[in-house]
């Protein structure tokens, strides 16, 4: 059987290097906690998430959110980007965070200040 992955099995993750993206398919080929194409999957669905409207993510987080049970969890996805980041070597490593760093920063931006007259 061949070692090398087809271009339907290999991560997509733009911004990272070959050399991380293999080691990423490496470890999703190796580790029981992940699947190949996990990790683009988390990046993919943390991305899409902390760029949703402020309202939709205040409703999760006060009411959660009930599809969560059938479809992937952001907060899990996010998660596990910091597990694979502890996997990886240093130097891969330090590409993903950068690009989790990113995301990161769109979910820790404070929202904007309400008008004063309630609008």
């Amino acid at each position: 059987m061949s070692r090398h992955l087809t271009s339907a099995a290999r991560p997509v993750i733009d911004g990272l290097s070959s050399r991380a993206l293999s080691e990423i398919a490496c470890l999703e080929r190796t580790r029981n906690y992940l699947r190949p194409g996990d990790v683009s999957a988390a990046v993919r669905l943390w991305k899409d998430y902390v760029h949703r409207p402020e309202r939709e993510l205040w409703h999760d987080y006060e009411w959660g959110n009930v599809h969560w049970y059938c479809c992937p969890d952001p907060l899990e996805a996010r998660s596990l980007l910091d597990t694979v980041t502890h996997a990886l070597t240093p130097r891969s490593a330090r590409e993903l965070r950068r690009i989790i760093g990113r995301l990161d920063a769109v979910w820790n931006r404070p929202s904007p200040p309400y008008d004063a007259d309630g609008g």
